[in-house]
């Protein structure tokens, strides 16, 4: 059983380092086409229809994805299907993207001339660059791999990933080029948890939550009972409106040990003074650092100076920010 184990491991290994030797080895067949490329895709009107069949044709769909979250429109086309009907997704100031690591295939061979005649301008991802993709292409990206991490040198793997970092690397280059933001992620993508980093903010927190308050005079007993009834733990203490102070969970266990007799005891015995505090344009990431900076599961929102509500690290936890 261990030497079978150590076989994974190793054929795990190998295969980690045959792919990452591959792509490494990409950086030198970097050339004029791949910055020209870049530079007409950035000019260009029209939107980058990304093509292949088979392995190819699966990263050409992830290319696209990753245009698509970068600012970058773009457009999957089967390169099989292309030639049945779907030649009509390709409008007068498109590039086509060809994705094949021979070059030669019965499909790419039919679509290439058909997207010349149109006159659109083709940029191929190849590993053989004197190819017929790689010839009759306006532009050859140079995707070779000496050999495939497939130890029968047949399944494409390092090829592959190769393809796939070449689009990456195209896609990262035009964000570059189109000054694409933090805030332009966000914009793209809204409903995951790196976006909700980049566009959610505190005041979208708090308008779900009560807002807890007292008075410096409110009775413990009281401040327990608005503690409990809102649900987030703490409580602000305000006093003529103004923001004074901050009782947690943690500030009522602390007197419950200290205080055999709590009767008489108002909020102003045991609240914390100068608590820390949030604005509410702030985005919610910034909530979640301070929190963790100052070793707290609570902070206070102010608009300006006036307390609104409260952010717990629940809220956080329940977006997917954390």
């Amino acid at each position: 059983m261990k030497k079978i184990k150590n076989t994974i491991l190793q054929n795990a290994q190998q295969t980690i380092l045959a792919e990452s030797n591959a792509i490494a080895n990409l950086v030198n067949f970097l050339n004029e086409d791949f910055e020209n490329a870049v530079n007409y895709i950035h000019n260009s009107k029209g939107r980058v229809i990304i093509t292949g069949i088979g392995k190819s044709g699966l990263i050409a769909t992830k290319i696209v994805a990753t245009f698509n979250s970068t600012g970058t429109p773009a457009i999957y086309m089967h390169a099989a299907d292309a030639i049945h009907g779907d030649l009509g997704t390709i409008q007068k100031n498109d590039v086509v993207i060809c994705i094949s690591k021979s070059g030669n295939t019965p499909e790419i061979k039919v679509l290439v001339p058909f997207i010349k005649n149109y006159g659109n301008k083709i940029i191929a991802i190849t590993g053989n660059t004197e190819s017929f993709l790689g010839k009759n292409a306006d532009f050859c990206l140079n995707a070779f791999v000496e050999k495939e991490a497939c130890p029968n040198n047949l399944a494409p793997t390092s090829s592959t990933t190769a393809q796939l970092v070449i689009g990456d690397a195209l896609a990262v280059c035009l964000l570059d080029m189109n000054h694409f933001s933090n805030e332009d992620f966000a914009k793209y993508h809204p409903g995951g948890a790196l976006g909700k980093k980049l566009y959610l903010r505190v005041s979208d927190l708090i308008s779900k939550n009560e807002v807890p308050m007292v008075t410096p005079l409110t009775l413990i007993k009281d401040v327990i009972i608005e503690i409990s009834k809102k649900r987030l733990g703490t409580t602000a203490v305000l006093e003529n409106n103004a923001l004074v102070g901050i009782i947690t969970d943690g500030d009522l266990r602390r007197m419950l040990k200290d205080n055999s007799d709590i009767s008489n005891l108002v909020a102003k015995d045991i609240m914390s003074l100068n608590p820390k505090t949030i604005s509410v344009d702030a985005m919610a990431i910034e909530a979640l650092e301070t929190m963790e900076n100052n070793n707290i599961t609570q902070i206070l929102a102010v608009d300006n100076t006036q307390y609104v509500g409260v952010v717990h690290l629940h809220d956080l936890l329940k977006e997917g920010i954390f």
